[in-house]
């Protein structure tokens, strides 16, 4: 299974501390992560292992979305924050565009990313 990881700048810290929760499910051999560079970094700095793209604004998030569109992503998580300007906010569209297209679930906040998460926990046990 590969999840691709996005956080703007103030959901960064929500991001890490998200995945902390599931650290066990992810740390199996069968999960890849991907993320954007700077959301990457942090998510490396918790222990987890990662493939770092660029950073979003330099065109990470247009990475993540062709990867999208491959139909090489299983899931997207990506933690916006709806109350800050951002000039990438195109790439950002045209990323859950994308998913949508393509029919890859996309979490756009903690609540939604947690009820995936759990429920990939159920499927695995089974």
């Amino acid at each position: 299974m590969k999840i691709a990881l996005i956080a703007h700048d103030g959901k960064k810290a929500d991001m890490v501390h998200f995945l902390s929760g599931f650290k066990d499910e992810l740390l199996k051999e069968d999960i890849h992560l991907v993320a954007t560079g700077t959301t990457g970094s942090h998510i490396a700095r918790a222990g987890f292992e990662v493939q770092k793209l660029l950073s979003g604004p330099l065109g990470g998030d247009a990475q993540i979305a062709a990867m999208a569109a491959e139909k090489e992503l299983d899931l997207v998580i990506f933690f916006r924050d709806p109350l800050d300007k951002h000039p990438h906010e195109p790439d950002v569209q045209m990323l859950m565009r994308i998913c949508d297209v393509h029919n890859i679930p996309l979490a756009t906040n903690p609540a939604a990313a947690d009820m995936f998460f759990k429920y990939l926990t159920l499927l695995r046990k089974k």
